[in-house]
C-alpha cells in the first residue's frame, strides 16, 4: 500500500543562505545602535530635528560667506572708483616734480654762467690793474691758465684696502687702511709748493693760495668739487729742481712711508710740458701797505737809539 505523504508543516524551516554571515548581516540590518534610536525618537516626539547643531552651523558658515563676498565686493568697487582719483594724482605730482627739476636744473645752468662770467672779469681786472706785476698776481691767484715743465705725481689707493698697521696715519682719526684721505693730498700738496712749485692742479682742479682739500666720507674735496682715484698732481716748475727737492722733503718721505706701510700707489715724474686750467672760481683779497709812523711810533716798536 502506498505511504501518506510527509507532513510539511511540522519540519523545521531549511537554513538561511547567509547563516554563516550572521554577524554581517545584523550589522547591514541594524546599522543605527539602539540607544541612538530611542535618542532619535524621543526627540521626534517632542517636536525637535534630529541633529540641531549641525544646522545652525551650516546655516552660520552660509551667512559668513554672503557677508564676506559681500566685503570683497564692496572693497572692489571702492577701489574701482577711487583707482583713476589716484592715477590722476600721482601724475600731476610727477609733472610738479619734473617742473621743479627743470627750474632747478635752469637756476644751476644759470649760475654757472654767472660764476664764468665773475671769474672772466675778475682776470680781467687783474690783468688790468696788476701793474707790471699782473702777470705774477694772475698767476698766483690762478686766474690764468699756466703751461711749462714741471713734474707729474700720481697717488693711487692700495690694491688691499683692508690691511692696516704702524705707520704715520697711526694716530689719526682714520681707520688704518690703505686709502688715501684729505690730509695726504694736503701734505703732497703743500710739499710740491715748498719745493718751488709755480701752479699746482689734481684731477685737472686748478689749486690757488686759498684752496681748501676737505674729506666728505671717503671723497676728497677739493674746492668742495669731489674727486676720484687716482690722483694726479700736476706742478708746474723747473722739473728736475722740483722733482729732486719734493723727494727729499719731509712731505715726500711721508708719501714714501705711506707707500712702504699702506701699500699706496705712487708714481712722480719729470715733464717737458704740463698745462694747468685756470682756477673755476676766484677768491681775491686785497691789502694795502701801511704808512710808516712817525714821531710817537718810533717808541712804539721798542727800538731806539742810545
Amino acid at each position: 500500500m502506498s505511504q501518506p505523504p510527509p507532513d510539511r508543516s511540522s519540519a523545521p524551516p531549511p537554513p538561511r543562505p547567509d547563516a554563516s554571515m550572521s554577524l554581517l548581516t545584523t550589522v547591514m540590518e541594524h546599522s543605527l545602535d539602539e540607544g541612538y534610536a530611542e535618542a532619535s525618537a524621543r526627540r521626534q516626539a517632542e517636536g525637535r530635528s534630529g541633529m540641531p547643531g549641525t544646522l545652525k552651523s551650516k546655516l552660520g558658515l552660509a551667512a559668513g560667506l554672503v557677508l564676506a563676498a559681500f566685503v570683497v565686493t564692496l572693497g572692489a568697487a571702492e577701489a574701482r572708483v577711487a583707482a583713476p582719483v589716484v592715477a590722476k594724482e600721482r601724475e600731476e605730482l610727477i609733472d610738479r616734480v619734473n617742473a621743479e627739476t627743470g627750474a632747478a636744473d635752469a637756476l644751476a645752468a644759470e649760475v654757472e654762467e654767472l660764476r664764468k662770467d665773475v671769474g672772466e672779469r675778475q682776470r680781467k681786472a687783474l690783468e688790468e690793474h696788476g701793474g707790471d706785476r699782473g702777470g705774477l698776481v694772475a698767476l698766483l691767484s690762478g686766474a690764468t691758465p699756466v703751461e711749462g715743465p714741471g713734474v707729474k705725481l700720481v697717488i693711487d689707493d692700495a690694491e688691499d684696502t683692508d690691511q692696516g698697521g704702524g705707520g704715520p696715519r697711526e694716530s689719526t682719526g682714520f681707520a688704518d687702511i690703505g686709502r688715501v684721505r684729505d690730509r695726504d693730498m694736503q701734505r703732497v700738496v703743500n710739499g710740491l709748493w715748498q719745493s718751488g712749485a709755480e701752479a699746482v692742479a689734481i684731477n685737472g682742479q686748478r689749486l690757488t693760495a686759498l684752496s681748501a682739500i676737505r674729506a666728505a666720507g671717503d671723497a676728497i674735496l677739493v674746492d668742495n668739487r669731489p674727486l676720484v682715484p687716482p690722483y694726479t698732481v700736476l706742478a708746474v716748475g723747473d722739473a728736475g729742481r722740483l722733482a729732486s727737492a719734493f723727494r727729499g722733503s719731509a712731505d715726500g718721505q711721508y708719501l714714501q712711508d705711506l707707500h712702504k706701510n699702506f701699500d699706496i700707489r705712487t708714481a712722480i715724474s719729470e715733464q717737458k710740458q704740463v698745462r694747468l686750467p685756470a682756477a673755476p672760481s676766484l677768491i681775491v683779497r686785497t691789502a694795502q701797505p701801511r704808512a710808516a709812523d712817525t714821531g710817537s711810533g718810533a717808541a712804539d716798536t721798542g727800538k731806539g737809539t742810545s
